[in-house]
């Protein structure tokens, strides 16, 4: 059963499956909430305590209303679970949480596994053309133009009529504009990889956009003894492309992490 959670000026909605052992804390991307991990959820839940939760706007979480960290969410989820350590499987903008997290309290992560993830500090994430297109498509409240652009960039390994991609995207573009304004970026972190101390394993989409592709190469390079994997069959939504495969990378990271 979900639950509203504290969080500094706000409440996040969140859901932890119970259990013992090292829990394992599932961050969604910014292309969709938390249900985005649904079909990967029994397999994960039958070994491990898990925690999944939406961020500020997102899903079942109501919309910000004070400036916030996506990182101090994540602690203050943490603090309210009373989980001391864990293992954070962060998905895009979960990754980058992840990271930010990892780098601010490190005492508190045990090991990571980063699908597709995003990145502070990184001004090329994504391509200039991408960037003004979307800017102007958002600029004009075109929602359907964004959910077009986004399915031809971000979801282009679908059939073009790829339904669950697109109910995703459309069910979060309205937490984008709520939390644009009070979201405030957690600190660079590109250039402090290199201080990450944990088992990690990065899995990149191969039919994600190719600047996406480029720096997940470039974090796993700076990111000591990280293990990089190549989904073939995937864009940004690998969850939905290569489910087992995202799985297994999970549970791997959760192996390493619990020696």
């Amino acid at each position: 059963m979900g639950q509203m959670v504290s969080v500094k000026g706000g409440q996040v909605w969140a859901e932890d499956s119970g259990g013992n052992g090292l829990p394992l804390v599932l961050l969604h991307p910014g292309v969709a909430d938390s249900r985005i991990w649904d079909g990967i959820l029994p397999r994960l839940t039958e070994r491990h305590r898990v925690v999944r939760y939406d961020a500020r706007g997102y899903g079942r979480s109501p919309a910000p209303t004070a400036a916030f960290s996506l990182a101090e969410d994540l602690g203050a989820v943490l603090d309210h679970f009373r989980i001391g350590r864990a293992v954070l499987a962060g998905s895009s903008m979960g990754g980058a949480t992840a990271i930010s997290l990892t780098l601010d309290d490190p005492a508190r992560v045990a090991g990571l596994a980063l699908v597709v993830p995003g990145i502070t500090g990184r001004s090329d994430l994504f391509s200039e053309e991408f960037m003004a297109e979307f800017v102007r498509l958002a600029e004009a409240g075109d929602m359907e133009g964004l959910v077009s652009l986004l399915m031809h960039s971000s979801a282009a390994a679908g059939t073009g009529y790829d339904d669950e991609a697109r109910a995703h995207l459309l069910a979060v573009l309205p937490a984008w504009f709520a939390a644009q304004p009070h979201n405030v970026p957690d600190p660079p972190a590109f250039d402090r990889l290199g201080e990450l101390d944990v088992p990690c394993v990065l899995a990149l989409g191969e039919l994600d956009q190719p600047s996406v592709v480029r720096c997940n190469e470039e974090m796993a390079d700076r990111i000591p003894g990280c293990r990089l994997v190549r989904l073939r069959g995937s864009d940004h939504f690998p969850t939905l492309r290569e489910p087992d495969a995202v799985t297994d990378l999970i549970l791997e990271a959760h192996a390493a992490a619990a020696g």
